[in-house]
């Protein structure tokens, strides 16, 4: 027999809800994060590419000064330590549209960390959100599944790639667990990207067009009992996570960003 489905109230009052928010920004420079390629939107396919950005043997990155500053700025606004030396490194797995079949990103070593960001509720108290870490990386390209009816690769015909977007700067943002929302879970996790989107506006990092794919959200969300009111919750494990990726990933598919 299947377990009986909760309410939402009867979830929370029985589970306290813990969010985990990586939200992925393409900043808005002139050219790519490790090479020189425009990357204005709406090009056509496969014309602001290069053997940098396309992985061919041979080629050497050099990274996007002002992408750099970006990443320092949000790091700024959100409160974090600036690390004085990070690093880049192979960021290994297979992914169709990744033409080095690595992602050049940061890894251990972020250039900034342990931050947080306080967001209004609707009611006009104040939650604090616990950064993680920000980190620069570079954006993949872009899959079309040609034929279906979903536009997914099940019941294509055949697939095309732009590599237009692959190597756009992106700084990913990630909190650490969100606890203590209780119900209002859904109310903080929505007030912090509105509240991060309008930040990175007025620091001028990023368009953060979500209709485009400038700014996308992935929510990962686990839920761990409740405990008596003499006990202490933080010591009860998380459960089992969950993450539920934004539609909006798909919706942009050819750049922005650069040297410049």
């Amino acid at each position: 027999m299947a377990d009986a489905v909760l309410s939402y109230d009867e979830t929370v009052s029985s589970y306290d809800p813990v969010l985990g928010l990586e939200v992925h920004v393409e900043l808005g420079t002139l050219t790519k994060m490790f090479c020189g390629c425009p990357t204005a939107f709406g090009a056509e396919p496969n014309t602001q590419v290069c053997p940098v950005c396309l992985g061919l043997p041979g080629a050497l990155p050099v990274v996007n000064e002002v992408g750099v500053e970006s990443a320092i700025r949000i790091g700024l606004a959100l409160n974090c330590e600036i690390a004085s030396w990070c690093r880049f490194a192979r960021k290994n797995y297979f992914y169709p549209d990744m033409p080095k079949n690595f992602q050049t990103s940061q890894y251990d070593e972020p250039i900034a960390s342990n931050g947080w960001l306080d967001v209004e509720l609707d009611d006009g108290s104040i939650f604090r959100v616990p950064i993680e870490r920000a980190h620069m990386e570079e954006d993949t390209g872009k899959s079309t599944h040609v034929g279906g009816a979903t536009g997914r690769i099940h019941g294509a015909d055949y697939s095309l790639v732009d590599y237009n977007r692959a190597g756009i700067p992106l700084i990913e943002i990630v909190t650490k667990p969100v606890v203590g929302a209780g119900e209002r879970a859904p109310e903080v996790a929505r007030a912090y990207v509105t509240a991060l989107r309008d930040l990175l506006r007025a620091l001028g990092v990023s368009d953060v067009k979500m209709e485009q794919g400038s700014l996308r959200c992935d929510a990962n969300v686990s839920l761990r009992p409740r405990v008596g009111v003499d006990a202490d919750q933080s010591a009860v494990p998380f459960g089992t996570r969950t993450e539920t990726k934004m539609s909006t990933r798909c919706a942009r598919w050819s750049g922005r960003c650069g040297t410049r």
